[in-house]
């Protein structure tokens, strides 16, 4: 059975972002020539459609991401590769799934902010054990405030030798503090020094390529939630 052109859509959407990933991996950084090629990619496939207008409806309503693309990498929770990564997503396979499942606009988005949950889990798990070891994980922190303390717990760990991962910690007056401060995904840089309480510096591009996979095999995640209550 040959493939139509929305097979080919996903099958170029997945490796646009398998390649990101792998390079977001590798280099820390991603060659916007990605962007660009694929994008042109996007334009190109719109005249092998059945229908250009639909094709063209449906492409211009998945857009609408493009805002909140936008302002969540100007406030720095990711980087400008991700947000054009879902801008390029958007236009390459616009609401593609295999499942049943509705989907929309924001459904690779919403599913990729669910996977990024799965550090705060591995934090909290990896500092528990911590703690029935009877780890001094605090130690220098003694000043702190318990309820930074519970949330250094959630969102980082305190690591020996930290690789591809960003402090949570600054010096006031020769004293150690915590510091959850918004570091630009774009800007910050990584942590080196040792002994240091460091939050994951995980590339999100491998959680939009999860968020991606998830739609197509499951739809939107929340939207299914809900649909199982009610």
């Amino acid at each position: 059975m040959p493939l139509d052109v929305t097979d080919i859509r996903v099958i170029m959407a997945l490796l646009m972002l398998g390649i990101a990933s792998y390079t977001d991996i590798k280099k820390r950084e991603i060659d916007d020539k990605i962007w660009m090629i694929f994008g042109g990619l996007a334009v190109f496939l719109l005249f092998f459609t059945p229908n250009i207008f639909n094709s063209l409806t449906t492409v211009g309503f998945s857009l609408i991401i493009v805002p909140i693309a936008i302002f969540v990498w100007r406030i720095g929770f990711f980087g400008g590769a991700d947000a054009f990564a879902l801008i390029v997503l958007a236009a390459l396979a616009p609401e593609s799934t295999f499942s049943i499942s509705q989907v929309n606009p924001f459904t690779t988005l919403l599913n990729t902010v669910l996977l990024s949950i799965i550090p705060v889990i591995a934090n909290i798990t990896r500092n528990i054990i911590s703690i029935l070891r009877h780890e001094d994980i605090f130690k220098g922190f003694e000043n702190d405030t318990r309820k930074n303390k519970i949330i250094a717990m959630f969102i980082g760990h305190r690591s020996k030798n930290p690789k591809f991962s960003f402090s949570i910690e600054k010096r006031e007056g020769g004293m150690r503090k915590l510091d959850f401060a918004l570091k630009n995904a774009d800007n910050g840089e990584f942590c080196s020094s040792p002994d240091t309480w460091v939050t994951p510096g995980i590339p999100y591009m491998i959680y939009i390529l999860g968020g991606f996979i998830i739609q197509l095999v499951y739809g939107d995640v929340i939207i299914n939630i809900i649909k199982t209550f009610y």
